[in-house]
């Protein structure tokens, strides 16, 4: 928390709105003052682009470690070699142990790491985020330096505890959503943010593959340098109104129900304060209709579904007998379709869209959400059974396209929360919350997270099982069902 943040309060008199970070105020009744997206997405290409260039090194780094394992520590063994069963099943089995302790550490400190957020701002948690994700890196160095047993660099995800994806991601929306009142504007950065991801996605891997190839521990360097010129882009974040208080009209004092007075004020145990923010969770969801809770089940289901993406490197190396910096280029190719889609197609269409439709009513926009994120999940279905069919690189390639065709999916599941179908004004503010907004995408981060938390190990244990079977599709064929049921979930939304 910044000292000179009372510095922000003005002198007004009417009722107050205070953000989530401790002391920063604007009068209500003002309109909210445009703040700069920039600085957000300039963290979250540093962040982003860290945890994707770190993928491929990782899995090349564990599978030289239990290849000279199985040849013996003298041998310098050609990556060709290490593409048989039992390497590649314990690259699976410890890759996905890995992945499952980040997500579980991550997920099970969303709300405690929240309400800190609450207590000493947001900047302080993300400030906090990028320790867990340096460490992961530096000692994923000292596994590799020392040559440790590659068992070793599980260890590398006891940090997340201290936040993951789940956390950040959760931050960084919120800030985002905040920035704008208008749920177009709102959408378009929502779609800057998801085609920044997707320039991150096929930047990685190309980048990782050309450092790796001059040197396997480059990009874990690079992954550091990165972080830390994340540290001071934080303090540029937008400061953003987000939480409605309600003052008396002689001393302008808002109530202590604000949950980040309560943080704030609180000496009491972390536990307390934890356990009436959980409640307030299921509060909030239950106060709003139905279609909330159909929205979030089908983030918790595309989340597990898309839990196969980060077996695909592994995919392609295993079936088609390439090296992982090979691997690397074919991911990259794919990306630029998630790239054109998200940087140039959706956002022309929400701007084609809100020209046509800013005298009519919101409904139209959520029935162009609702059906637009309705083919992203279709074409989900088609990419992945595609995938798991693909018997040679010819016919893999066009099947990574198609997957990449339901990308945009975020873009309008995410415009969708600020449906008055799903998050009605007046429902979505129950007792003891006043920041439903902030509190919504908290959810939304923790149903995507827990669907992280099943799809890793679940990925991994049929990866595992598809590589001794010889059926190298079953992951996928698991993400088609996943998807499947995401569709019929999505069905019993009704806008009314």
């Amino acid at each position: 928390m910044d000292d000179d943040d009372d510095d922000d309060i003005p002198q007004a008199a009417g009722p107050l709105l205070v953000d989530g970070s401790a002391g920063e105020y604007v009068a209500r009744g003002e309109r909210r003052t445009k703040s700069p997206i920039w600085p957000l997405l300039a963290l979250l290409l540093l962040v982003n682009l860290t945890t994707s260039i770190q993928n491929l090194p990782l899995n090349r780094l564990l599978e030289r470690r239990l290849c000279r394992d199985y040849y013996g520590p003298d041998k310098d063994v050609s990556e060709e070699l290490c593409k048989i069963d039992e390497i590649q099943q314990d690259l699976a089995w410890t890759i996905g142990c890995l992945e499952t302790l980040w997500v579980l550490g991550d997920f099970a400190m969303t709300i405690p790491l929240g309400f800190l957020a609450e207590k000493y701002g947001r900047r302080a948690i993300l400030w906090l985020n990028l320790v867990s994700r340096l460490f992961l890196l530096s000692w994923a160095l000292i596994v590799g330096y020392l040559s440790l047993p590659p068992q070793a660099l599980i260890a590398g995800s006891a940090l997340s505890v201290l936040g993951g994806d789940t956390v950040f991601n959760s931050l960084v929306y919120v800030l985002a959503a905040k920035v704008t009142d208008d749920n177009v504007t709102r959408a378009t950065y929502f779609s800057w943010m998801t085609a920044l991801s997707s320039v991150i996605n096929f930047l990685g891997p190309a980048v990782a593959a050309a450092t790796m190839s001059l040197r396997l521990f480059l990009p874990f360097w690079l992954g550091i340098g990165l972080l830390i010129l994340a540290i001071p882009t934080i303090s540029l974040l937008p400061r953003v109104a987000s939480t409605m208080l309600v003052a008396d009209d002689e001393n302008q004092r808002p109530l202590i129900s604000s949950p980040t007075l309560k943080a704030q004020a609180s000496n009491s145990t972390l536990l307390s304060p934890i356990v009436e923010r959980v409640r307030t969770l299921v509060s909030v969801v239950r106060s709003h209709p139905r279609n909330l809770t159909l929205l979030l089940i089908s983030f918790f289901l595309t989340s597990l579904a898309s839990s196969d993406t980060k077996l695909l490197a592994q995919y392609i190396s295993k079936r088609y007998q390439w090296t992982f910096a090979s691997a690397g280029y074919l991911l990259s190719l794919k990306a630029v379709v998630n790239f054109v889609l998200l940087s140039i197609a959706v956002p022309f269409l929400l701007k084609a869209r809100r020209s046509n439709t800013q005298s009519q009513s919101q409904s139209l926009s959520d029935r162009g959400n609702l059906r637009y994120s309705s083919l992203c999940l279709t074409v989900s279905v088609l990419g992945a059974i595609a995938i798991s069919i693909s018997g040679r690189v010819w016919m893999l390639f066009p099947s990574l396209l198609l997957y990449a065709l339901g990308s945009p999916l975020p873009v309008f599941t995410l415009g969708l929360l600020k449906s008055p179908a799903v998050s009605p004004q007046d429902e979505g503010n129950p007792a003891g919350s006043t920041d439903p907004d902030a509190h919504i995408f908290s959810i939304v981060m923790m149903s995507k997270s827990l669907g992280s938390v099943l799809g890793a190990p679940l990925m991994a244990t049929l990866w595992f099982y598809g590589i001794r079977t010889a059926i190298f599709g079953l992951p996928f064929f698991a993400s088609t069902l996943v998807y499947l049921a995401a569709i019929a979930v999505f069905s019993g939304i009704k806008l009314g």
